[in-house]
């Protein structure tokens, strides 16, 4: 008789059910959850005899418990085998070096009752507030379905890009200056709130947090603690939206200055081409992408102008004497040499009715799409070339 892993589970779960029924009177459990085999990043089923089986212990020294079970959870997605990679657990201890880092960043601010809030932390506090509300019933969502590694990576992003590289940017204060009481507050009630959303992946420093973010009394414990963040409200979808294209806009900006060498001191002038679909966020895009104004055009200039798009909607950015034109001009007509070779080869390839005939549809399609792509970029590239030497 050949007896199965599934096998020896199926009787132990049957057998604690009888369990329940004869002694308690009740099933025990109405849900099992499976996990897979853990197994090394080569996919090897752990074992004593390959040597590939790490010491818990030793790992636990290393990265810390809490950095070892986030390593284990982002190892597990729902139905699949475990591919343990020690990376993880180092990825899990930096996260926790962030955590901890971010909440000496809250307890550092200077505090001023006589301050008055700022208005892109108005927005910033509304916005975090939302995307707590969205992201606390989504993970909800997800723990009734079991898939507890996509719910650990909802938090994880929540916490790293929204709370520390978007909010948090948002609302320090300038060096040197106190931050208002209300935005203060406000900070603190999200960092309670992503206590409560981190604490069943990582109890041990979400408990030592927990406790020194507040008077706490005596027996009180983040692990008994309600989760009193509600489901999301009517108007947060446009308030996630308007937020998300403001962020976009941020980008934009950031990427020409990192394609321009401009440096952060400089101030820049943004235009919106047309209408502007969120002037309310103009304070926050001044703030984040160093832009001294915001201002509507209806088109844009001929020369010396970087433009993005976001949405359907164009932004433009004056350089005037900021970038070396000489340069430009030649990184430009290198970069379109490039292009144009490259778009040689692809259409060579495309022109060969052999190749268009024999080869699988979706390598084709591939072709095609480099050919478009790299068309696109060449105009692109002639335009800018154009305006550039005018």
């Amino acid at each position: 008789m050949n007896v199965t892993a599934p096998d020896i589970i199926f009787f132990w779960v049957a057998r604690m059910i009888m369990a329940g029924e004869e002694y308690m009177h009740d099933v025990p459990f109405r849900n099992v959850y499976f996990t897979g085999i853990v197994r090394d990043k080569l996919g090897r089923k752990m074992s004593k005899q390959l040597g590939n089986s790490p010491d818990p212990l030793d790992l636990i020294a290393r990265y810390g418990a809490d950095g070892v079970r986030m390593g284990m959870l982002l190892a597990a997605p729902a139905g699949a085998d475990i591919l343990f990679d020690e990376a993880l657990c180092e990825q899990g201890r930096n996260f926790c070096n962030k955590i901890w880092n971010a909440f000496r960043l809250l307890q550092g601010w200077q505090t001023s009752a006589e301050a008055a809030q700022p208005e892109a932390s108005r927005l910033a506090v509304e916005w975090m507030e939302a995307r707590l509300r969205d992201r606390a019933a989504y993970v909800a969502d997800l723990y009734t379905k079991y898939r507890l590694s996509e719910a650990l990576m909802e938090v994880y992003t929540l916490f790293r890009d929204d709370f520390s590289g978007w909010f948090l940017e948002v609302v320090k204060p300038a060096y040197g200056c106190p931050i208002d009481a209300t935005t203060h507050a406000a900070v603190l009630s999200a960092f309670d709130h992503l206590l409560h959303l981190l604490h069943p992946f990582m109890p041990f420093i979400t408990e030592e947090l927990w406790q020194h973010l507040a008077e706490r009394k005596e027996g009180e414990s983040l692990m008994v603690s309600p989760q009193t963040i509600g489901g999301p409200q009517p108007a947060d979808a446009d308030l996630l939206r308007c937020m998300k294209m403001a962020g976009d806009v941020v980008t934009g900006v950031r990427a020409i200055r990192n394609a321009k060498n401009i440096p952060q001191r400089e101030q820049l002038h943004l235009q919106v081409v047309g209408s502007n679909p969120i002037p309310a966020y103009d304070c926050i895009i001044r703030k984040m992408a160093g832009v001294d104004s915001v201002e509507e055009i209806p088109a844009k200039a001929e020369s010396s102008v970087s433009a993005f798009m976001v949405g359907t909607t164009e932004y433009a950015v004056p350089l005037g004497g900021l970038v070396d034109t000489d340069e430009e001009i030649a990184k430009a007509e290198a970069e379109l040499k490039y292009l144009e070779g490259f778009l040689a080869s692809v259409e060579k390839k495309l022109s060969n009715e052999r190749f268009v005939s024999h080869a699988p549809a979706a390598v084709v399609e591939m072709e095609r799409k480099k050919q478009h792509d790299a068309q696109s970029k060449i105009a692109i590239l002639r335009e800018t070339l154009t305006a550039l030497r005018k």
